[in-house]
């Protein structure tokens, strides 16, 4: 089966092609950070009209580039949600349509789920059961998956996501956006514990709060007052402390459940500094972390056309109705 995945939930238009003898065919990725950079963040009405303006070309794109025609492809696998509406839509409406002409079944995905998944596509992937670690602009999780479906929420942020708090911070600082990757490559030159910025809610279960930690930081650069010799400091003190807290629950989550496999994903999973101490502390309490790819951390369509297949190869499939769900918690999720 060749599943078609599209992935349009935000400011990145993501397709690829899942084979399920051959595995990942292609993908191709269009992101639109230039576009919303001048404003410091998403713009929603622009984001819709760049998926328009995107989706066919690119589409062609990767059909070229994975040999692939149209007729080939067995299903179509689309974000339905979380995510900005008119984003979802566009994405959803072009998969529903293609799918209808071809006469192929199509299937909306969870875009956490999608991201739960991915790194099941590496070349060591784990074995359910695990813990997993959703770390995004929008989403901050902690989950036990059992399998397909089979997910049970431990912990997720009662505020902003971790990836919010990045971008806001950076912003705050006048780096461009996104913010995280900029943070992290500031915070490089700096001292993480130049400045002792709080760790909200270690102590409590393992629920997340970001808001007051970005207050922490706001604080302090009024008091810099302008002194950008110490904003890398600043960044890596930042860093630092959503680090921490990221890591002390993880392993929390790990002792709380007696699972021994965490599943790092989303597009914080991509930084290094924290990569490196979930690997140091979890291997004393003999645990293993797992990632995905670097290509396939940020949305991409290749987790979507992965996810989608898992369902579509257990009998699930979507009517002729265009449904998005902007928002859509992962326990509304049910074993295909």
């Amino acid at each position: 089966m060749i599943v078609l995945g599209l992935e349009t939930s935000c400011d990145e238009t993501g397709l690829a092609l899942f084979d399920s003898e051959h595995g990942l065919l292609g993908q191709v990725l269009y992101s639109q950070i230039k576009l919303h950079a001048e404003y410091g963040g998403v713009v929603p009405e622009l984001a819709s009209r760049d998926h328009v303006r995107k989706l066919i070309p690119l589409l062609n794109q990767l059909l070229l580039q994975a040999h692939v025609s149209k007729q080939q492809i067995d299903a179509v696998a689309y974000t339905r949600g979380p995510g900005l509406m008119g984003a979802l839509m566009t994405g959803a409406l072009f998969g529903r349509s293609l799918a209808f002409a071809l006469n192929k079944p199509a299937i909306g995905v969870h875009h956490m789920e999608g991201h739960l998944l991915a790194p099941l596509l590496s070349e060591t992937p784990p074995e359910f059961p695990f813990v997993a670690l959703l770390v995004s602009g929008g989403h901050t999780q902690l989950m036990a998956a059992y399998g397909i479906g089979e997910y049970e929420m431990l912990g997720e942020s009662i505020d902003d996501a971790a990836g919010e708090a990045f971008d806001k911070v950076a912003k705050m600082m006048g780096l461009p956006y996104p913010g995280g990757p900029n943070i992290a490559k500031l915070a490089e030159t700096g001292n993480p514990t130049a400045f002792d910025f709080p760790r909200p809610m270690l102590h409590k279960d393992l629920v997340f709060s970001f808001s007051g930690l970005k207050t922490a930081v706001s604080v302090q650069l009024k008091k810099l007052d302008g002194q950008h010799v110490q904003y890398p400091d600043v960044a890596a003190s930042f860093q630092q402390a959503v680090v921490d807290t990221l890591v002390k629950k993880s392993v929390k989550a790990l002792k709380q459940t007696g699972l021994k496999r965490l599943v790092i994903a989303g597009g914080v999973s991509a930084n290094l500094k924290l990569r490196e101490q979930l690997e140091k502390e979890l291997i004393k309490i003999k645990s293993t972390v797992y990632y995905a790819e670097p290509a396939l951390c940020t949305d991409n369509g290749a987790m979507i056309a992965f996810a989608g297949y898992q369902r579509l190869k257990a009998g699930a499939c979507d009517g002729l109705a265009v449904t998005t769900t902007p928002r859509w918690p992962m326990t509304e999720l049910v074993a295909p």
